[in-house]
């Protein structure tokens, strides 16, 4: 979900107004407060339950749906850039201790330099731990989990002020429910993960034509630890990404990394800046985008290459855009796959971002998009200056027949009374959430609409 630094506040006379990574959620809270450890957010906390007032956590602003959104006018943002610091390292064990408001990418680098990596990533390391947490952040994988996964305890302040440590041996029903938690069981003030030894992933990208990758798709994801795939619309070509995982129990010396030249290439200048012109010609002159589509298609060529792990699953992403991501049984895949190419040619929309699709592992988290199925993910884009109404819906339509759970953190319309069929646990997660939080206080219009409101 983008790259840069999403969360910003400009300042144009008092409020201050926030807007998100993509652009397309904005808001003037309150105020915006920083606080700089747990009992200061516990105060907040007390303060916001006095006043009859509400506080919402944000990240780096890396949601496109309002999940983080401030929303009314007596709601105080709260930004954790002060509780971001490492509060424990065991480099025996593997455990990791970090203030919930440290971005990931500062977070890879602590770890590296530990001999140590988390098992998964998603594509993104600008997120906050617990922004990437809280909305169910996953990489691919088809024996491997999201995030959360990873996850052996939190400190938390639920909506009466109180502190606490939870996790499947202390508080087990708030740790559960807090492990993927759209903020809306307490603020998370510090994350304690299970990291494994240093690896690096040995990359291979190429292409491929739809039908046949999707005639193998099993093949192609269990045939590398990590695989995904690309395609553009308006072609029958995909780019296709496998990574092996290999041990550095012996140093770093298979590391065969790209070279600084090849690397600018590939992932800044062609990914980045000739894809920026290549949308934005597309925004202005539609019939630009077929043709364009064609051509981006080959330009991105095959290549090889070993690097550690966080620096082979995670890329920049500069070109802005707003995305829909559906998590779906893996055994319909295939399908709805099929269906959405045919969809998009027969509806004259002109699509400028190739479909993403990875797999993950089962997991039994209450509100992970992956709890109790294997999984396969489908994500759409759209430039952040376009409208998506049309192809989101189209898409979505498609999604939900196939029995599709919406990334919590990317547009979708589903609603409580849609998505609790689809979730086993939904009722004990709002359970939770109304005895850790019985005032709404950290509540928002999105969690309304997604969980419906407190106590109901």
């Amino acid at each position: 979900m983008g790259s840069s630094a999403g969360w910003r506040q400009r300042r144009s006379g008092t409020p201050t107004a926030w807007a998100n990574w993509a652009g397309n959620q904005t808001a003037t809270p309150a105020e915006v407060a920083h606080p700089a450890g747990p009992d200061e957010v516990a105060a907040l906390v007390r303060k916001a339950v006095d006043g009859g007032s509400r506080l919402r956590p944000i990240g780096t602003g890396h949601s496109f749906t309002a999940i983080g959104r401030p929303d009314g006018p007596d709601t105080t943002q709260l930004v954790l850039d002060r509780c971001a610091d490492l509060l424990a390292l065991d480099a025996a064990s593997g455990l990791v201790t970090v203030g919930a408001g440290m971005t990931l990418s500062r977070l890879n680098r602590l770890l590296a330099e530990a001999g140590l990596a988390l098992t998964n990533l998603g594509d993104i390391e600008q997120q906050t731990i617990a922004g990437a947490l809280a909305t169910g952040t996953h990489g691919t994988g088809a024996r491997f989990g999201g995030l959360a996964t990873q996850v052996r305890a939190f400190e938390l302040v639920r909506g009466d002020g109180e502190i606490v440590l939870c996790s499947v041996h202390d508080h087990a029903d708030l740790f559960a429910a807090a492990r993927v938690g759209l903020g809306a069981v307490g603020v998370v003030t510090s994350v304690t993960l299970q990291a494994v030894p240093l690896f690096a992933l040995r990359a291979e990208e190429g292409s491929a034509r739809l039908p046949e990758l999707l005639d193998g798709l099993d093949e192609f994801a269990d045939g590398a630890d990590h695989a995904e795939f690309y395609w553009f619309p308006h072609t029958d070509r995909t780019l296709t990404k496998r990574n092996t995982r290999i041990s550095l129990s012996a140093g770093q010396s298979e590391l065969d990394p790209l070279g600084r030249v090849r690397g600018w290439f590939s992932d800044e200048f062609l990914s980045n800046r000739v894809f920026g012109m290549v949308v934005a010609a597309g925004r202005h002159a539609p019939r630009t985008i077929s043709p364009a589509a064609r051509v981006s298609s080959r330009a991105l060529g095959a290549r090889t290459f070993t690097d550690l792990s966080y620096k082979v699953f995670t890329s920049a992403r500069r070109v802005r855009f707003k995305e829909m991501e559906y998590a779906l049984p893996r055994a319909g895949l295939v399908g709805a796959v099929r269906e959405l190419t045919a969809a998009v040619e027969r509806s004259g929309l002109r699509i400028s971002f190739p479909v993403e699709v990875r797999v993950s592992a089962p997991d039994e988290i209450w509100l992970s998009t992956a709890h109790g199925r294997e999984t396969g993910y489908v994500a759409v884009h759209v430039d952040h200056g376009t409208p998506h109404e049309e192809y989101f819906a189209m898409v979505e339509a498609i999604m939900t027949s196939a029995g599709g759970r919406p990334h919590w953190g990317k547009l979708h319309t589903q609603t409580a009374e849609t998505l609790r069929p689809r979730y086993p646990k939904f009722d004990d997660f709002r359970a939770v959430r109304a005895q850790s939080d019985p005032a709404g206080i950290f509540t928002n219009d999105y969690l309304d609409q997604v969980l419906g409101p407190v106590g109901e």
